[in-house]
């Protein structure tokens, strides 16, 4: 069951900071599913950044965490959550854990998620706090290469992908049920575009979306390490 961290009570800057991120960056864009504009207003985001950076949390832009990695725009987020259209109980592969925010927010959608993060010390701190604030209730992190999914705990309904890949990983077919989605940013190392594949009985389709910027997907069906 999620607990709303004791910096989010109704004194606390961080709380007026939330309802203004929701209501300026992602609603007044146009994403008015109640459900995901709750997520992104009550999971505490500034837990899942540097001490340092605390205050810019609900800012209007990406920010950088641990081991050269990013804590995505909430728009950013918040769009990739709609896209996905996520329902209670629904099991969803997530790719790339990163911070853990991501992942809760799937998680306060009543998600059962599997997360599979390439650093072992990124999956340890995004677990460390996800229990923390009472969000690790179905949430299992493994750390491995996400370029192949986590077929052990699969099929799927729902695939999301946070870091930039050339393209939609064999794996991540074989492990969506039939109806199920894959939401992936797919194009070069630095540029990409936001993709919706469903699964379909006699294929796949797919539709674009807006254009992103997300860190590589590296691994055996993705980039590879630079300076490898």
């Amino acid at each position: 069951m999620w607990k709303m961290d004791e910096d989010m009570d109704e004194a606390s800057p961080y709380r007026e900071l939330a309802r203004q991120m929701v209501e300026r960056q992602i609603r007044a864009r146009g994403i008015h599913d109640e459900r995901v504009l709750d997520a992104l207003g009550s999971v505490p985001r500034h837990e899942f950044v540097p001490l340092e950076r605390r205050m810019e949390a609900y800012a209007d832009m990406a920010l950088p965490t641990a081991e050269g990695q990013t804590i995505s725009q909430p728009y950013m987020v918040a769009i990739m959550t709609a896209l996905l259209d996520v329902q209670p109980g629904q099991k969803v592969l997530e790719i790339g854990t990163g911070s853990g925010y991501q992942t809760a927010i799937l998680a306060r959608l009543g998600a059962q998620v599997v997360s599979v993060e390439r650093s072992a010390i990124l999956a340890r701190q995004a677990q460390a706090t996800l229990k923390r604030l009472g969000l690790d209730g179905g949430v299992h992190i493994h750390q491995g290469d996400g370029t192949l999914g986590w077929p052990g705990d699969g099929p799927y309904h729902r695939v999301l992908v946070t870091a930039g890949a050339p393209h939609l990983p064999k794996a991540y077919q074989a492990q969506v049920i039939p109806g199920g989605r894959v939401v992936i940013p797919i194009g070069d190392r630095h540029t990409q575009q936001l993709v919706v594949f469903v699964r379909q009985a006699e294929g796949w389709s797919s539709s674009r979306g807006i254009q992103c910027c997300f860190v590589p997907l590296c691994g055996e069906d993705g980039w590879a390490p630079e300076g490898a």
